[in-house]
């Protein structure tokens, strides 16, 4: 049997209502269970996002809360450090509180990473998918 380790987490209330709500649907046996494939997904995610060699094109989209401390300014400055691969950004009000940035690239895979990695660890930020292709010159016949 495998050696397993005990953790403790804080998190709030509607979250876990939700995340409870998608183990029944689910059927997991337990929450433990529904945590575990989750973070095997993350794990997976983070895995793929950081084999990615070479030239890339794709988009980063962010959902941040506008009214977190300077999150917005945050997002300006990062971009401002990757305008070697940042060919366009669009920005969409969702709702009163969030807004959805989505950030065009091409370039190097490594440069992407980077960025969506900061943009993924900033306060206020709330979901970032990255979703990346090779550039058409290099797609197989």
């Amino acid at each position: 049997m495998t050696e397993m380790d005990r953790i403790s987490i804080s998190l709030p209330s509607k979250l876990l209502r939700e995340f409870d709500e998608i183990i029944a649907e689910r059927g997991y046996a337990s929450r433990s269970e529904a945590i575990r494939d989750a973070i095997r997904d993350y794990i997976i995610k983070h895995k793929w996002i950081h084999s990615l060699e070479g030239e890339r094109a794709g988009s980063i989209s962010v959902i941040y809360n506008h009214h977190a401390s300077d999150v917005m300014e945050k997002i300006t400055e990062i971009q401002h450090n990757y305008t070697d691969i940042i060919v366009a950004t669009l920005h969409l009000h969702l709702d009163h509180d969030h807004c959805l940035e989505t950030i065009l690239v091409r370039g190097d895979a490594k440069r992407i990473r980077e960025l969506t990695d900061r943009l993924t660890a900033l306060k206020g930020v709330k979901q970032v998918k990255l979703s990346v292709m090779v550039p058409g010159g290099q797609i197989p016949e």
